[in-house]
């Protein structure tokens, strides 16, 4: 347990919470403390830049009279430095990995930050807070600095000072956060709680202003070198600095003499460079109303006039913030946040665990000492605090005041049930003051024991905003009388192709169907293919009940099993999906198609079609294998699907065969044109009857798929480029960014060092290397698996916008599709944005139409607007102009503002529903390990140290760590000089952990050891025998091992998954 000392300076009684450690002499330990801290200070006397770095000056140790003492008695409490012993790491993916816990008795922990008021990992766990807080006669400590007041801001940001950016932590460390600022390609790193200063991130972070200190205190990139060739692979750059995070962990405790920070040969001086930049020097002031008052002093001392700030203040600002990472490639900015400018949704909906018995424990003994006092016992335990742990390890723990409880809660609580603390609740952060190191949070809701499905699914659906409510009256009113069919004057106003061969192509679950395909011979040899989209618009009307709760909704939620659809299932199943053998509206575009894959011509328009058939993707794809050449034979999983109509199942075979030859050919085309593809196995689990899963497997892609997919894309584009000539300041698109530059630059340096050579001058020339090195790497297909996973890293998220918000047409783009224009046209029963771009492309025929007939009455011209070739003469003439006005009023096409905020709406409520696809993924992989107890699976070393190691799961395409530093029983030798890790087992029993004096992990934490004679020879791992490894254990950088997989938590805390090594000894 870590030391905890509360005294008032001058008084000789001490206050409450007092923490003796039972394995150091108090009366020592105090003596080395105050030897370490008179050592700091003699050593960092000089002043510092920012306010944020002021409490290592003592301040940090001793403030408000109150002298606090390192947790865990560390023997170093000086700068964050980075040890200079060698690692090697491949870039890091994505690990949900939960803080580890530190043990603490039931009292209020306080921790002193160090350098700049940082907290660093593994020295400093959340205070833990049970029972009453206590009370002091002097002023309470800060732990943060005040938020500056707005109109600060306000005029901070308008001069330059300080900059808006989005805050994220980093899921593996929360005391490590970076803020992302418009324009400059380098993040910044805000380290510490002390920086972070009360700023939060989950999946969508706070928005804050930061304070970026001068170049000569930021961090140095770790492993960064000059050259791809000889570049480290260590680097933020692959996964939001998971690999930083992998330095600075691996390297505790050993060598700390590479500082990050450069000031002892600086004084109080800055750089030519830094003066030129605009940075302050360290020791100016950075209060913004000490700036501001010190300016004006001046002005008045010299009967100046102030100089205003000019309008492009803060984008010079951000130049020189440009220019300074570009100066200083080898560093990364840091900074502070000094206000919080907009709240993340995500501080309303927290979810976690209430730690219960450790209150009661508390509250007994607090009853005890109350009636020996006399005092009123109902008052006393109102002024309890319980904690809650969220489930996301970026969130701080939170302390929940007792008589803010629900009173569903409070009844349980008072009659004992410890039960409370084995289920997931709902919360919200209620205040975070600058006294309190964790915030205050309010329970407002109780979804049931964790590790439960249905609990776990409310939670995940809570946590991420997601309406799963049913739709209301005034929704479903706007839908259509059951048994409907289409008007007959519908009909005539659309071009009826209910006698041609249309079907669909969709997994074989799918209740909704958005869209179909069909295709003919031409006389001249060349092919029209049409894609046939489900007329949604058609009863989703403009600001209707049912428009605005689509639009609210945004997307449709895939759960694995069951989905929340984004209409009511009247309408997505049936009144406009595209069912087999009943007619139904469409939207169709048409392409005359010759044999080079080149497009002759268009038509596009609403359309009234009739499916004749439903198949699934495995039916394609035993069509495309020609196993459904005779259907009698067939013996394939699904059955085969009914044709309806005058159609025979030859029909269908000719047609689907036809679509395909005619796929490769664009695909081809397409990836020629320097198209990027990214695919990698996904897991798909396999569930019994009681909907749990039993087992999962890899999945690819098919060619069933890529034959649909590519048809799909084709229309996306064509829809993007009608729109954008009809409509070029408010057209609803989506555009995929460059890759990070940083990120891209380290896959290179992954592939070169293993011997690969990757080309990243273009999309086009990545999907080129890619091929060659999925060629080279045909014998190796986990390695293949790995680095097609990480080639994805460096890849930005694709966004809608409104095209009239991006000037630069280079901006437009689509970098994975190299592609100028593009947008979502053919899923508009599961998205929104379809819905709108429907309505768009609704007004450019109505206005086509009508500008054609009132140009030639007569007939006979060809379509100016929607047609291959554009005619911009005629569309930018008053009365084409004066009829897209017309049109887009009639059908209501949003102005720019009003689709710019539609498309963020929809860009945050897509993100939100991959984050619960993933969480769900998460939790039925972890419902599967708790199910299995154990499951086996060779993995890959991809990260190496002197700490833990970075493991790739096949079995589960992820990646886990395991820890081995400081284990009772197992001895670790890191070989510096080759990188190798060598574990042996130890005769040592016990040692002290550097985090928790006293305390090791056991090697039952970190190892599964079993002997030979207990090995059951019927473990199996896909077909092939386990091999445990075998002490000593010897890994290097890519060396294979298996691993045991098992569940952690649930009932009783957040889910994860641990791994440990699986060996076999004689020892044991």
């Amino acid at each position: 347990m870590g030391v905890l000392v509360a005294e008032s300076s001058g008084q000789t009684q001490n206050q409450s919470g007092v923490v003796v450690d039972n394995n150091n002499n108090n009366s020592n330990f105090k003596d080395k403390k105050k030897n370490r801290r008179s050592r700091r200070s003699k050593q960092n006397s000089s002043p510092t830049a920012s306010s944020s770095l002021t409490g290592y000056l003592g301040e940090s140790n001793f403030k408000g009279g109150v002298p606090i003492l390192d947790h865990g008695g560390s023997k170093e409490l000086s700068l964050p430095r980075a040890s200079n012993i060698a690692f090697t790491s491949m870039p890091t993916m994505r690990l949900n990995e939960q803080a580890a816990e530190t043990e603490s008795l039931p009292v209020q922990l306080t921790f002193s930050p160090g350098f700049g008021g940082q907290l660093h990992s593994g020295s400093c766990p959340d205070p833990i807070v049970y029972g009453d807080p206590p009370i002091t006669s002097y002023p309470q400590r800060k732990y943060f600095s005040s938020h500056w007041p707005a109109e600060a801001v306000h005029r901070a940001l308008e001069r330059g000072h300080v900059f808006k950016a989005s805050f994220r932590v980093n899921a593996h460390n929360r005391l490590e956060a970076y803020c992302k600022v418009d324009g400059v390609r380098t993040d910044v790193l805000i380290s510490g709680a002390a920086a972070q200063n009360r700023a939060v991130s989950v999946v969508e972070g706070d928005i804050v202003a930061v304070e970026v200190d001068p170049p000569s205190l930021w961090t140095r990139m770790k492993g960064y070198t000059v050259g791809v060739e000889n570049a480290s692979l260590v680097d933020d750059g692959m996964l939001e600095s998971d690999n930083l995070d992998f330095v600075r962990e691996n390297c505790k405790g050993k060598n700390k003499v590479d500082t990050d920070y450069e000031f002892s040969s600086c004084g109080n001086c800055s750089s030519p460079l830094e003066n030129a930049l605009g940075y302050r020097n360290r020791g100016e002031i950075s209060d913004p109303e000490e700036k501001v008052q010190a300016e004006n002093d001046y002005v008045n001392r010299h009967n100046l006039t102030a100089p205003k700030p000019s309008i492009n203040d803060a984008m010079h600002a951000t130049e020189r913030l440009s220019a300074a990472v570009n100066s200083f490639p080898s560093k990364r900015p840091t900074g502070r946040v000094v206000a919080i400018l907009e709240g993340s949704p995500r501080r309303d909906t927290i979810v976690g665990f209430l730690s219960v018995k450790k209150w009661m424990w508390s509250r007994e003994c607090n009853k005890k000492d109350l009636k020996k006092n006399n005092k009123h016992l109902s008052t006393a335990l109102n002024c309890q605090y319980l904690l809650l742990t969220p489930n996301d390890p970026r969130l701080p723990k939170m302390m929940v005041p007792f008589k803010s409880l629900p009173d569903f809660i409070l009844k349980r609580l008072e009659a004992g049930d410890v039960a409370v603390e084995l289920e997931l609740v709902a919360a919200r952060i209620a205040d975070w003051a600058e006294e309190n190191y964790i915030p205050e949070a309010e329970v407002t809701n109780i979804f049931g024991r964790g590790g439960e499905v249905e609990p776990q699914l409310a939670a995940t659906l809570y946590e991420n905003a997601i309406d799963s409510s049913e739709f209301c009256q005034e929704t479903l009113s706007c839908l259509p009388s059951i048994p409907w069919e289409i008007p007959k004057e519908e009909l005539q106003s659309r071009r009826d192709i209910r006698n041609s061969c249309v079907f669909t192509i969709d997994p074989a679950t799918a209740t909704d169907f958005d869209d179909a395909l069909s295709v003919e011979r031409l006389p001249d040899g060349n092919f029209r293919v049409g894609v046939h989209i489900a007329d949604v618009s058609y009863f989703v009307l403009p600001d209707s009940a049912l428009d605005e709760n689509a639009q609210a909704r945004s997307t449709s939620v895939y759960l694995l099993q069951s989905k929340l659809p984004m209409l009511p299932p009247l309408l997505s199943e049936n009144l406009a999906s595209l069912n087999p053998g009943v007619d139904r509206l469409a939207f169709s575009i048409f392409w005359d198609i010759n044999q080079s894959g080149e497009f002759i011509q268009r038509w596009i328009g609403r359309t009234s079609i009739r499916s004749c058939c439903k198949l699934s993707y495995e039916h394609a794809q035993d069509i495309i294998d020609g196993l459904l050449d005779d259907p009698s034979s067939y013996k394939g999983e699904h059955s085969l699907p009914v044709v309806h109509g005058l159609f025979k199942w030859s029909d269908v075979v000719t047609s689907v065969k036809n679509l395909y030859e005619i796929s490769k050919i664009l695909n081809k085309k397409r990836f020629e044109d320097g198209a990027l593809s990214l695919e990698s196995p996904k897991i798909v689990f396999l569930f019994d009857e009681e909907g749990i899963p039993y087992d999962c497997v890899l999945s690819g892609r098919k060619e069933s798929n890529m034959l649909v997919e590519e048809f799909m894309l084709l229309a996306n584009r064509t829809a993007a480029e009608v729109i954008t000539r009809a409509y070029p300041s408010n057209a609803l698109l989506r555009r995929h960014p460059e890759p990070n530059p940083r990120k891209l630059r380290e896959f290179e340096s992954f592939c070169s060092k293993h011997g690969l050579r990757l080309d990243t001058t273009s999309s086009g020339q990545i999907h080129n290397s890619l091929e060659c090195i999925r060629r080279e790497l045909a014998d190796d297909s986990v390695l293949l698996e790995i680095l097609m996973s990480y080639a994805t890293r460096p890849m930005q998220i694709a966004a809608y916008f409104c095209s009239g918000d991006v000037e630069d047409e280079n901006d437009r783009g689509h970098y994975a599709l190299a592609v100028p224009l593009y947008t979502h046209f053919t899923s508009p029963l599961r998205r929104y944005p379809d819905i709108l771009v429907h309505r768009m492309l609704a007004a450019a025929l109505e206005a086509e139409e009508v500008y054609l007939k009132l140009e030639y009455p007569d007939g006979g011209r060809q379509r100016c607007l929607t047609d291959v070739y554009f005619d911009k003469d005629a569309i930018g003439s008053p009365e084409a102009q004066e009829a897209l006005s017309a049109a887009a009023s009639k059908h209501k096409v949003p102005c720019a503002e009003t689709l710019a905020g539609i498309a963020s709406h929809c860009n945050e409520r897509k993100l939100a529903c991959r984050h619960v696809k993933d969480a769900m993924e998460k939790f039925y992989m972890w419902v599967l390990l708790k199910r299995k107890e154990i499951l086996f699976s060779e993995a890959r070393v991809m990260g190496l140290g002197p700490r833990f190691m970075s493991l790739y799961i096949h079995k589960l395409a992820t990646e886990q760590r395991v820890y081995y530093d400081e284990v009772e029983g197992l001895t670790v030798e890191w070989l510096e000089a080759t990188s190798t890790l060598v574990l042996s087992p130890s005769a040592n029993k016990r040692f002290n952990r550097r985090s928790s004096p006293g305390k090791c992990r056991s090697l039952e934490e970190v190892a599964l050891i079993l002997s030979p004679c207990e090995l059951n020879p019927e473990l199996d791992l896909c077909g092939t025998k386990i091999e445990p490894a075998v002490f000593p254990v010897t890994l290097q950088l890519l060396s294979t091992i298996t691993v045991a997989l098992h569940a952690i938590g649930g009932g009783y805390g957040p889910l994860d998954i641990g791994a440990r090594l699986f060996i076999t000894s004689y020892f044991k």
